[in-house]
């Protein structure tokens, strides 16, 4: 780790100054909003137990607050940033900022969800700041996407943090819960107030720490195969799982054969279900004869990293560090 001047990260003059030069205004509309505290990123990155050794991955780094504190912790960084005038700022702060560890920094202009390498060694964390709108779809894809990041802590939207890291049973429990243990182990790791922010939202946010898991959900069922039982037990999370699961299996007989099978209640719900239960029933999943038994429907099946009718959330802002 190397040594950095104290001021070498951004605060709040800082910010609105660098801000100002690029011509970026904060708004409600872009969904921008900047961290501004220096002991805040710092807190994120003691929080993320960021290593020397680490190379550590940032999606969305905005004006590069939190950039800063992982570099002064990590071995490399790498920031995925899609904004094209916060991506080409980024290096040039980075090296007026702390310039001893410019050639540890490395800028990859893209969409997230895009991203499938990365410059340099493998990854071994993610740290972000993930604006709730794409956090799940982002977090999701990179874990799935990058299989050496081992530990990953995210700053998001505080109702996205808590269904991140409920367990079932939990009401808020959910296709992101499921989703995110299928490869972590997951737990809430703090509050983030408001007033750390420029401009400050309507919202908290919360740190969410996700552990690779160190042995894979034991199935014979792939991941795609175990997904998409969870979209459909939570398409319609009212029901029972033998009429939520009755079109992925074929029927409602079907997919109560296939819950018994797999030793789980036909009359049980989605959101008591752990991922592991879910990957027994992908396994008994019975192939499909003739036409499936008519259910009522009330939603189609959802991509593997939505989010569909989970509560919704209202429509905040982003926050970018």
């Amino acid at each position: 780790m190397s040594t950095t001047e104290p001021d070498a990260l951004l605060g709040p003059a800082d910010i609105r100054e660098l801000a100002a030069t690029l011509g970026v205004r904060p708004t409600k509309q872009r969904g921008q909003n900047f961290v501004i505290d220096a002991n805040t990123v710092r807190r994120i990155v003691r929080t993320a137990e960021v290593r020397p050794d680490d190379v550590v991955v940032e999606v969305g780094p905005g004006l590069g607050s939190l950039t800063l504190a992982l570099l002064e912790a990590a071995d490399r960084v790498v920031a995925v940033e899609i904004d094209d005038v916060l991506a080409a700022a980024l290096p040039a702060t980075v090296t007026a900022r702390m310039p001893q560890r410019a050639d540890r920094f490395a800028l990859v202009h893209s969409d997230a969800m895009l991203v499938r390498e990365l410059p340099g060694p493998p990854p071994t964390a993610l740290v972000a700041n993930l604006p709730y709108n794409v956090a799940v779809p982002v977090l999701l894809t990179m874990l799935d996407r990058f299989p050496t990041i081992e530990r990953t802590l995210v700053m998001v939207q505080a109702e996205v943090a808590d269904r991140l890291a409920a367990r079932p049973g939990n009401k808020v429990y959910g296709v992101p819960s499921v989703k995110a243990n299928w490869y972590t182990d997951v737990k809430r790791a703090g509050s983030i107030g408001r007033k750390v922010f420029w401009p400050a939202p309507n919202v908290d946010s919360g740190l969410v720490s996700l552990v690779r898991r160190a042995e894979p959900v034991a199935t014979t069922a792939s991941k795609a195969e175990v997904f998409a039982v969870v979209d459909a037990a939570f398409a319609q999370r009212r029901k029972t799982l033998r009429a939520a699961l009755s079109g992925w299996a074929g029927s409602a007989p079907a997919a109560e054969a296939a819950l018994v099978a797999a030793g789980i209640s036909p009359q049980a719900r989605g959101e008591a279900l752990t991922v592991e239960e879910f990957a027994a029933i992908a396994e008994n999943k019975p192939a499909v004869t003739g036409p499936a038994e008519a259910e009522p429907a009330e939603t189609t099946s959802v991509e593997t990293t939505s989010v569909a009718n989970e509560p919704d959330v209202e429509n905040k802002p982003e926050q970018s560090a």
